[in-house]
């Protein structure tokens, strides 16, 4: 797989991530013999980069089931492949009840990157995402506490999540800032319009588009009945998830789509999303139907 820059922090992952949340959410999770052969043949098939986070959970009864699902897999891997990987994770959601919750307290944000090196079962996290701002806690005090935990080598790269451009200007005075994760999708376009995508690419940070598929549910329907996407997938022989995996790829050289996968044959249909080449006047197709 052709690999691209992981923002300024001199390591090349591939051009698709593995996103791990639908390993812990329901309806798609696994048993967790058949969540480590996903993440095994994930690794397998070249994919270097996991995205995860300790909200990944059914509720706040399991905080970091995601994590240590991943640490596990990665315990049984030789010290040499277990190198080569990058996982990310993230810290600022809590799950009362399973309900999705802001907590930016730097006392929260310091627990939860500690009981992440635990889950992970590693030493040192090599990119740490503050998930999402949290309204009730001033910016400059959530992203400094994520600036010490690098100090103190917890954290190697600092990144963000769900942030708008003001944001991230405020989080960059304070921190060396390598990624930015929002939703972008062809069902979600909205880093193109509210320049997140235009500022991060400007900045060579990696943008990690979540959900690039538009979700589960979303993502099953993709190009249902739309001629012009049902003709370009027989044309390249490809799915309409790998077209538009494709697509977000020609979105910028520091865009990595990070499509969740709880089976096998996901991860076989998106890894070639690196390898088919649309031409521009398919792009501006594309572009068109998913407007």
């Amino acid at each position: 797989m052709q690999t691209r820059p992981l923002g300024s922090t001199g390591l090349q992952v591939g051009a698709i991530g593995l996103g791990a949340m639908p390993l812990s959410l329901r309806p798609s999770r696994p048993s967790e013999d058949d969540a480590l052969g996903v993440i095994h043949h994930a690794i397998a098939s070249g994919i270097n980069l996991i995205d995860t986070a300790d909200a990944y959970c059914i509720d706040d009864t399991e905080t970091g089931h995601n994590e240590r699902l991943i640490g596990k897999a990665l315990s049984q891997l030789p010290p040499h492949e277990r190198d080569k990987l990058v996982v990310a994770t993230k810290g600022g959601l809590v799950r009362p009840g399973g309900r999705w919750v802001r907590n930016g307290r730097p006392d929260h944000l310091r627990a939860a990157c500690e009981h992440s090196l635990q889950c992970l079962g590693v030493e040192a996290i090599t990119l740490y995402q503050y998930h999402a701002p949290d309204p009730k806690v001033p910016l400059a005090e959530s992203i400094g506490e994520l600036k010490k935990l690098q100090d103190e080598g917890k954290i190697r790269h600092i990144g963000v999540s769900n942030f708008a451009t003001d944001q991230l200007e405020k989080a960059r005075r304070i921190a060396s800032v390598v990624s930015i994760q929002n939703e972008y999708s062809p069902s979600c376009r909205d880093p193109e319009l509210d320049g997140t995508l235009a500022e991060s690419q400007a900045l060579r940070l990696a943008f990690l588009p979540w959900s690039p598929l538009g979700g589960m549910d979303s993502a099953k329907a993709l190009g249902d009945g739309d001629a012009v996407i049902e003709h370009l997938a027989r044309r390249h022989r490809a799915s309409p998830q790998r077209l538009a995996l494709a697509w977000l790829l020609s979105k910028g050289p520091m865009v990595i789509p990070i499509p969740g996968a709880s089976r096998r044959e996901s991860i076989d249909d998106s890894i070639h999303a690196a390898d088919l080449i649309l031409s521009v006047d398919e792009l501006a197709e594309l572009d068109r139907c998913w407007a």
